[in-house]
């Protein structure tokens, strides 16, 4: 497992660099060298934490993407996400080519800020839930079962709050407005996939109904 996990995540941040540094025509951009070098880092790190801790949520979150028991729904949307996904890098490789933005550093030190905190949200998020697993599905093999305590005490999908979040602490860090832009894409898409996500737990996992009804906020505390 340990194997696969950095196998995946040097492959995973290899082709991400690769779109970064060749949109942007140069290897000399500190913002993404910092990106690569602090995901990897933290990417590892994390990895092998919860893999000792939770190895049945570990080996879910290594499966690919697209999965036999996944929602016909999700495995749409899931393909959009990875292609928006990869489209954005692209953009804001361009965005450093052209300089179409003048982000101050300042702003950049806001950007790993945010970027952490929001790796933070993310890896409470699985330490509480050993059924978060990157695909929309039942895990009736695991004995799936609501969780309601930690981060989803404020809100129903805290994986996703901390994405939204890691979009944006992405984009600042890189120095690129249109990429900041680009979060409320992210966003819309991520609001899409609770429906789907609620939709299949609702229907599937008893009890969804009632810690639906006791914690209203999806993705923002106290505002959606």
């Amino acid at each position: 497992m340990i194997f696969r996990l950095v196998v995946q995540t040097f492959v995973w941040f290899g082709v991400m660099g690769a779109v970064l540094f060749l949109s942007a025509g140069t290897l000399h951009w500190t913002g993404a060298w910092v990106y690569i070098v602090v995901m990897v880092g933290l990417s590892l790190t994390m990895g092998v934490a919860l893999a000792r801790r939770d190895p049945g949520l570990m080996n879910e979150r290594l499966g690919p993407p697209i999965q036999k028991d996944q929602t016909a729904a999700d495995k749409v949307l899931l393909s959009i996400l990875l292609f928006a996904i990869f489209t954005w890098l692209a953009l804001m490789g361009l965005d450093v080519r052209y300089g179409w933005s003048a982000v101050p550093l300042w702003v950049q030190v806001v950007g790993v800020v945010v970027l952490l905190i929001s790796i933070w949200i993310c890896y409470l998020t699985m330490l509480e839930n050993s059924f978060a697993a990157p695909v929309v599905k039942i895990q009736e093999g695991r004995g799936q079962k609501v969780i309601t305590t930690g981060p989803y005490s404020y809100v129903r999908h805290p994986m996703y709050s901390g994405a939204i979040l890691f979009f944006a602490g992405t984009a600042l860090l890189l120095g690129s407005w249109w990429g900041l832009a680009s979060v409320l894409f992210f966003l819309a898409l991520l609001a899409i996939r609770t429906f789907i996500e609620e939709q299949a737990l609702r229907t599937g996992l008893r009890g969804y109904d009632e810690y639906a009804a006791r914690v209203r906020s999806k993705l923002i505390p106290m505002v959606w």
